[in-house]
């Protein structure tokens, strides 16, 4: 090829352009109310536990974009949960577009299953976030079957090797240095065996209202050893 062939071939190619018409909504819900709950559970638990931190993203159920061919396939993913880290957590996001995100992709991702997606999450969602996305930790939870919980961690290789529970049942989360476990109770009127993170020494990370509601008992129990402790010195509190 000449010089001046090679200068045409130059000034002629131009990088593909990223696509702008994106869709963030296919208007398919969650499986149930139940998928619902378990993961604004996640999204909310971790935005309470990190109130004071702004370096994260965490999201459910939004579309993530990472290649052309994808959009024009309209093979859209969207991870029930996801956090990516070292980000502004502050920029709205309608969903999370890579090309847009400095080339970021999520950090963890969990999926809530069900029967009509548990073969998916665990074969061609799996590869996915392990062959292109890279994802360092990837779980897998049935809100209907507390016996579902799977994780899976990416090695040295950029290959998942699953992950071993700990003597509660619980699975090491190591980009965010949480555990995630299971804890029944009643959540938006609803009972069941719930997904859930807990830090290093297994303490439960707990949902805004659930914060509120251990500080409004606190007090409560702070004030009735003051009162215990006025008696013992033959006060009566009542009349103070």
């Amino acid at each position: 090829m000449t010089t001046e062939n090679k200068a045409a071939a130059v000034v002629d190619w131009e990088h593909p352009t990223p696509p702008t018409d994106l869709i963030f909504d296919d208007g398919e819900p969650l499986e149930s109310n139940r998928h619902r709950i378990a993961m604004n559970v996640l999204i909310r638990s971790l935005q309470q536990a990190w109130a004071d931190r702004y370096d994260f993203f965490t999201g459910g159920n939004m579309f993530i974009y990472y290649s052309s061919t994808q959009v024009r396939n309209k093979d859209f993913r969207g991870p029930d949960f996801f956090v990516v880290l070292n980000v502004n957590g502050n920029h709205p996001r309608q969903g999370w577009v890579v090309w847009e995100e400095d080339g970021r992709y999520p950090d963890v991702i969990v999926e809530l299953m069900s029967p009509s997606t548990a073969t998916i999450d665990k074969g061609i969602k799996k590869a996915l976030y392990e062959q292109t996305f890279h994802t360092s930790d990837y779980f897998i939870y049935d809100p209907f079957d507390p016996n579902s919980l799977r994780g899976w961690h990416l090695d040295h290789n950029q290959q998942y090797q699953p992950l071993t529970p700990n003597e509660q049942g619980w699975l090491w989360c190591q980009k965010l240095s949480l555990w995630l476990g299971t804890s029944e109770g009643t959540i938006d009127r609803e009972t069941a065996i719930w997904l859930r993170f807990y830090d290093v020494a297994g303490n439960l990370l707990l949902l805004p209202e659930e914060a509120a509601a251990a500080k409004v008992n606190d007090l409560a129990a702070k004030a009735d050893r003051l009162a215990a402790r006025l008696r013992e010195l033959g006060e009566n509190p009542d009349s103070l």
